[in-house]
């Protein structure tokens, strides 16, 4: 891995200034990676996902990735253009200008997680070639076909100088974090997160986190509870639960709790008439992962709670080895549960009731700012006051998830669920230097402004001027 960074690194500085059709070409052939092989990627991310469907897997991971990268190849030469500044007065009438150049950093390291291994490797890679670096990327041993695809098909799309890949465990992991990078991207979890920052401190390279947390549902007095509990369920079940921005509780007026858990049965119902043989509906990623996820709602069930499992078809699934999960909806959720503790990636949704709009706010800002936060409802001040007494990392009113689909939004967390942000310009931001640079005018302004000694009168009136005297 270090040679491979000292190579990039020498590659990088030798081909500066990094052409924006260089830049272009790599984004190009960063599509056609994805574009030519979308069905060998799709038939791994089944294999990894014991079971992943082909149609999501399109839109999430193929699609997906191509998406940003075209939306930087339409916008990059407007992102890189040179930002006139103004300087203070009056040094511009002397002839003083100002300006910030974006300029590549150099080797980004990207560490991609298991969810959407596809995706988050490309949509990343869109910011860093439109900003003209070069990338290594670590891969999830969680997705080890998808990862050896990756390696296997780079060489014929970038020399290993532009785009290279590593997989491997845990000390792999730690080993790539630790590298001289001029700048880290993770994507995973908030624990690991913490860990990452650590490796990345020695070397005092920049990092940009995109951890997860739990991310709130507020259903407000007014909501249309159909189109509401639909857009939940949708959002949920996709990669069943499986998503940094999967709602994580549902938060309801405690007289309309009946009546949202009827719908989120009856849109699931709806979407996924029957589980076990269904080809849209995926597999929970690995065994420890489905254990885990059984564990919290033993816990849950344990601990008081009433488990609603949204099973249409009445399926068997204890006769099977399969570890597709249906829908459990758990209510009396209490802070002692794990559910209602830990991020549950997965198709768990705890309910909880509230009365008044402040004490569902009350209950979202007690816990860590979450990643993501969705409300649903017509009452134009309430959604106000919702959105202005909460913080987290974005917001989608009146869905789920959608906004980290908007490439014009920037998409980061705050707090335990991230720092920083990429996509689009954002992005284009994040993996470059905004390099300041001031050209002086030809007159001699420190003797104007009474900076060279010796001082006398003129230093006097500039200080007067300044502090506003």
């Amino acid at each position: 891995m270090k040679k491979i960074l000292a190579a990039q690194r020498e590659s990088f500085m030798a081909a500066l200034p990094e052409p924006m059709s260089i830049r272009k070409d790599r984004l190009k052939r960063a599509a056609a990676m994805i574009r030519d092989h979308a069905d060998r990627f799709c038939d791994a991310l089944s294999e990894d996902f014991g079971h992943r469907s082909r149609e999501q897997s399109m839109v999430t991971d193929i699609a997906g990735s191509i998406g940003p990268i075209t939306h930087a190849l339409k916008n990059v030469e407007k992102w890189a253009r040179t930002e006139k500044r103004s300087v203070q007065f009056p040094l511009g009438l002397f002839g003083a200008r100002a300006r910030v150049e974006y300029q590549p950093k150099g080797v980004i390291g990207v560490i991609a997680p298991w969810n959407f291994p596809v995706n988050l490797v490309m949509s990343p890679l869109a910011g860093i070639f439109a900003a003209g670096n070069r990338a290594m990327v670590k891969t999830s041993e969680y997705t080890p076909v998808t990862a050896a695809l990756f390696e296997e098909i780079v060489g014929r799309y970038f020399d290993a100088t532009e785009l290279a890949f590593v997989s491997g465990g845990p000390e792999i992991g730690k080993a790539f974090a630790e590298l001289p990078f001029d700048h880290l991207l993770f994507t995973g979890a908030t624990g690991i997160g913490r860990h990452i920052l650590h490796a990345a401190a020695d070397n005092l390279t920049p990092v940009t986190l995109e951890l997860g947390g739990k991310s709130p549902v507020i259903i407000g007095k007014d909501a249309d509870l159909k189109q509401a509990t639909e857009r939940v369920a949708l959002g949920k079940m996709l990669n069943a639960g499986q998503i940094c921005l999967a709602p994580d509780y549902l938060l309801v007026p405690s007289d309309q709790e009946g009546a949202v858990v009827e719908g989120l049965k009856s849109a699931v119902g709806a979407m996924y008439p029957t589980v076990l043989s269904n080809p849209d509906y995926t597999s929970v990623v690995n065994d420890r992962h489905f254990q885990r996820l059984n564990d919290w709602i033993d816990d849950a069930r344990a601990k008081g709670a009433t488990v609603e499992v949204v099973n249409p078809a009445n399926e068997d699934f204890g006769s099977t080895n399969s570890r597709k999960m249906p829908l459990h909806i758990v209510r009396d959720a209490t802070d002692d549960m794990t559910v209602m503790q830990e991020e549950i990636f997965g198709p768990i949704l705890p309910v909880r009731r509230y009365d008044g709009i402040d004490s569902a706010i009350a209950e979202v800002n007690r816990r860590d700012r979450p990643l993501g936060l969705y409300y649903f409802g017509k009452d134009a001040a309430e959604r106000r006051r919702v959105l202005d007494r909460t913080i987290s990392g974005g917001v989608t009113v009146d869905d789920v998830i959608f906004h980290v689909s908007m490439e014009d939004l920037p998409f980061g967390g705050v707090g335990p669920s991230g720092m920083g942000a990429y996509h689009g310009f954002d992005g284009f931001k994040t993996f470059s230097h905004a390099k300041s640079i001031y050209q002086q005018a030809r007159v001699d302004v420190a003797k104007l402004a009474g900076l060279k000694p010796p001082y006398g009168a003129a230093t006097r009136k500039s200080i007067a001027r300044q502090i506003g005297r």
